[in-house]
């Protein structure tokens, strides 16, 4: 069992009630690792510490030139450290090593972009109608800022909210998934060694408890949440009990849609990725996959033909293609949302159950799934499944195409498979999504802003604009000469 410890205003310490919890391999259903369980206290120490950074400490009088200087110190360390920060996220997850692999090493590129964009220009002049008056803005930190990640991409989602609330400014309280937390405390070991002053980054490890604690503290300015809707919305709540800032990136049940015109092997392919990448444990995933009439025998042969030699196997393994569920509720989810489409009249084309080598018993597998002949009405074209499941619909013309794509509560993302530029431009303009990708699926940059419509969410991570979402914006105003009289004189 390797042993690790939360950092608090720069002290690697116990929780303070010596509580502790395992984290789980999915590959192995071993414990290979314990972490402290935060306390009330734990996460009251790490904001007030994060306050103190903020308002008195070094942090504060800290320029873009400074902050950025430490982003790309983090960038070259996460760069060096990259098969380490892999090893923790497969042992913790399941993600195959040959994933997160390279994922690890283009995480540097998030601090070299947010270092840039730290030094670059955020206010602007504004031309106003007022005689005499230089009107201009500028942006400040918020202050503290609650992180609190998800399980599936525990180091991509941190340092998408990581490097702009630094690169603004802000301190930090992180709070990483109960099922995923080594790979934080890992970073923040980087963290450490890059110079950024104690207190700036805290990470506090625990269950729902803890993240529930965090968001509530009256200390926290801002929180930037990943994970489910039902959870997005309570975090909500909470904030807008006190109007703290909030940016929520939550779920979704997103459409692929393929028209005939579209090159049948790429469209495959990118359905394929689109969904069983990751074991279908993506926000992203697109897993309604929506197929033109007079293409869907052909499309579904296809799919479930390449659906079956998707090499199940040792996360660890390079050779592996599809990896494990993260844990056993998600693993025991997924397969219950395969007995409701059953249920419900869908056609199992293929997968649904455990695979059959006795090699991999011990581990959350789920053979890909895939179900045609779904109607969109169904639960499982409706509810988020997050796992390696994949439903085919069909529809007739654009319209209808359009119709079903949009019948959803969620709008994270869209994939369009066509030839035709025209019909890409409309469907791009029809979905609403807050990505949409034509001829590609599952396409995510540091430059690229990300984040839903509806109920997938709140506010944009990556890009310029995301460091809105870091920020407050000032209005100034200097009189440059006019003179004041009195406001109630008679003349």
């Amino acid at each position: 069992m390797e042993q690790y410890r939360m950092l608090v205003d720069g002290v690697w310490r116990d929780a303070s009630g010596k509580a502790t919890f395992d984290s789980v391999n999915p590959f192995t259903s071993q414990p290979w690792a314990r972490v402290p369980a935060a306390s009330e206290q734990d996460i009251d120490d790490a904001v007030q510490a994060a306050r103190r950074a903020f308002e008195t400490g070094p942090w504060a009088a800290s320029t873009p030139l400074q902050r950025a200087a430490l982003l790309r110190r983090l960038g070259d360390l996460i760069g060096d450290n990259a098969d380490e920060l892999a090893r923790v996220q497969v042992l913790e997850n399941g993600r195959l090593v040959r994933e997160v692999g390279g994922r690890a090493k283009s995480l540097a590129n998030h601090a070299y972009f947010f270092a840039g964009v730290a030094e670059s220009p955020t206010g602007e002049t504004l031309a106003g109608s007022v005689p005499n008056m230089q009107i201009f803005t500028v942006r400040e930190p918020i202050g503290v800022v609650a992180a609190i990640t998800p399980w599936n991409s525990p180091l991509t989602l941190l340092l998408w909210k990581l490097c702009p609330a630094l690169a603004a400014g802000n301190t930090v309280v992180i709070k990483p998934s109960e099922i995923t937390p080594v790979s934080t405390l890992v970073l923040a070991r980087l963290l450490c060694e890059a110079g950024f002053p104690d207190g700036v980054v805290n990470v506090v490890t625990g269950a729902g408890d803890a993240g529930a604690a965090l968001a509530a503290h009256p200390g926290v300015d801002k929180i930037a949440f990943t994970g489910s809707t039902a959870v997005g919305k309570k975090i909500a709540g909470i904030a807008a009990e006190r109007l703290a800032r909030v940016s929520l990136e939550l779920g979704g049940k997103s459409p692929n849609i393929v028209f005939p015109d579209a090159d049948l092997s790429s469209a495959v392919n990118g359905v394929v990725g689109g969904v069983f990448a990751a074991t279908g444990q993506l926000c992203m995933a697109g897993s309604r996959v929506l197929v033109h009439t007079d293409i869907y025998d052909e499309f579904c042969d296809a799919l479930v033909a390449r659906t079956e030699r998707i090499r199940i196997g040792d996360p660890m393994d390079p050779a592996t293609e599809m990896g494990t569920m993260a844990c056993r509720a998600q693993y025991d989810k997924v397969l219950h949302y395969i007995d409701v489409a059953k249920q419900d009249g869908a056609r199992l084309a293929t997968g649904g159950d455990r695979p059959d080598d006795p090699a991999l018993a011990r581990g959350l597998f789920i053979r890909p799934t895939v179900f045609t002949h779904v109607d969109n009405r169904m639960r499982i074209a409706r509810e988020e499944v997050f796992g390696p499941v994949a439903v085919v619909i069909r529809f007739s013309d654009e319209d209808e195409a359009v119709a079903i794509a949009n019948d959803t509560r969620f709008g994270l993302a869209a994939g369009v498979w066509t030839k035709d530029l025209a019909r890409a431009h409309r469907m791009v303009r029809r979905l609403r999504a807050g990505t949409v990708w034509v001829n590609n699926y599952r396409r995510t940059n540091h430059v690229a802003p990300f984040g839903g419509f509806k109920e997938s969410g709140i506010g944009r991570e990556n890009g310029f604009h995301a460091i809105e979402e870091y920020t407050e914006l000032k209005t100034v105003w200097i009189d440059t000469g006019s003179r004041i009289t009195d406001p109630f004189s008679k003349t």
